[in-house]
Protein backbone atom coordinates (compact mmCIF):
# COMPACT_ATOMS: atom_id res chain seq x y z
CA UNK A 1 0.00 0.00 0.00
CA UNK A 2 1.25 3.59 -0.78
CA UNK A 3 1.10 6.50 1.43
CA UNK A 4 1.73 10.48 1.38
CA UNK A 5 2.88 12.52 3.22
CA UNK A 6 0.50 14.09 5.43
CA UNK A 7 -1.99 11.03 4.74
CA UNK A 8 -3.87 10.00 7.98
CA UNK A 9 -3.18 6.58 8.93
CA UNK A 10 -3.84 3.87 11.28
CA UNK A 11 -1.28 1.76 13.11
CA UNK A 12 -2.05 -2.14 12.57
CA UNK A 13 0.47 -3.14 15.25
CA UNK A 14 1.19 -2.82 18.66
CA UNK A 15 4.44 -1.08 19.76
CA UNK A 16 4.61 -1.33 23.41
CA UNK A 17 8.27 0.03 23.19
CA UNK A 18 6.65 3.58 22.66
CA UNK A 19 3.35 2.86 23.78
CA UNK A 20 1.27 2.75 20.73
CA UNK A 21 -1.75 0.32 20.88
CA UNK A 22 -2.87 -0.88 17.52
CA UNK A 23 -5.26 1.14 16.26
CA UNK A 24 -3.99 4.19 16.97
CA UNK A 25 -4.28 6.94 14.53
CA UNK A 26 -1.44 9.19 13.35
CA UNK A 27 -0.14 10.77 10.14
CA UNK A 28 2.77 10.41 7.51
CA UNK A 29 4.93 13.25 8.55
CA UNK A 30 7.75 11.68 5.59
CA UNK A 31 7.99 9.08 2.84
CA UNK A 32 11.06 7.60 2.90
CA UNK A 33 10.80 4.83 1.02
CA UNK A 34 7.67 3.11 -1.08
CA UNK A 35 7.64 1.10 2.26
CA UNK A 36 9.46 3.67 5.02
CA UNK A 37 7.26 6.18 6.17
CA UNK A 38 7.89 8.74 9.19
CA UNK A 39 4.53 9.01 11.41
CA UNK A 40 3.66 10.90 13.54
CA UNK A 41 1.05 10.09 16.68
CA UNK A 42 -0.34 13.33 18.52
CA UNK A 43 -2.11 13.43 22.23
CA UNK A 44 -5.75 14.97 22.26
CA UNK A 45 -4.20 17.93 23.21
CA UNK A 46 -2.20 18.23 20.03
CA UNK A 47 1.87 17.42 21.39
CA UNK A 48 3.53 14.81 20.05
CA UNK A 49 3.63 11.10 21.63
CA UNK A 50 5.88 9.52 19.40
CA UNK A 51 7.22 9.94 16.02
CA UNK A 52 8.28 6.59 14.51
CA UNK A 53 9.65 5.31 11.28
CA UNK A 54 7.26 1.99 10.11
CA UNK A 55 6.69 -0.39 7.53
CA UNK A 56 3.87 -0.29 5.35
CA UNK A 57 2.80 -3.37 6.29
CA UNK A 58 2.35 -1.91 9.74
CA UNK A 59 -0.36 0.60 8.62
CA UNK A 60 -3.47 1.09 7.04
CA UNK A 61 -5.06 3.94 5.52
CA UNK A 62 -7.66 5.91 7.36
CA UNK A 63 -11.23 5.20 6.43
CA UNK A 64 -14.40 7.43 7.39
CA UNK A 65 -15.55 4.33 9.05
CA UNK A 66 -13.34 4.33 11.87
CA UNK A 67 -13.84 6.08 14.76
CA UNK A 68 -11.46 8.05 16.71
CA UNK A 69 -10.98 7.17 20.41
CA UNK A 70 -8.58 8.44 22.82
CA UNK A 71 -6.35 5.83 25.31
CA UNK A 72 -3.55 6.58 27.43
CA UNK A 73 0.07 6.89 26.33
CA UNK A 74 1.97 3.83 27.42
CA UNK A 75 -1.03 1.74 28.12
CA UNK A 76 0.81 -1.66 26.60
CA UNK A 77 4.23 -0.54 28.50
CA UNK A 78 4.97 -2.35 31.62
CA UNK A 79 5.03 -0.23 34.54
CA UNK A 80 8.71 0.20 35.04
CA UNK A 81 8.83 1.57 31.32
CA UNK A 82 6.00 3.95 31.27
CA UNK A 83 7.29 7.75 31.69
CA UNK A 84 6.01 10.27 34.24
CA UNK A 85 3.36 12.12 33.04
CA UNK A 86 4.10 16.07 32.82
CA UNK A 87 2.25 18.18 35.63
Amino acid sequence: MSFGELDPVVLDVDIPERGLPKRSLGAVVHVHTSDAFEVEFVTASGRTAALVTLKASQLRKATDDDLICVSRIGGLASPSRRRPRPR
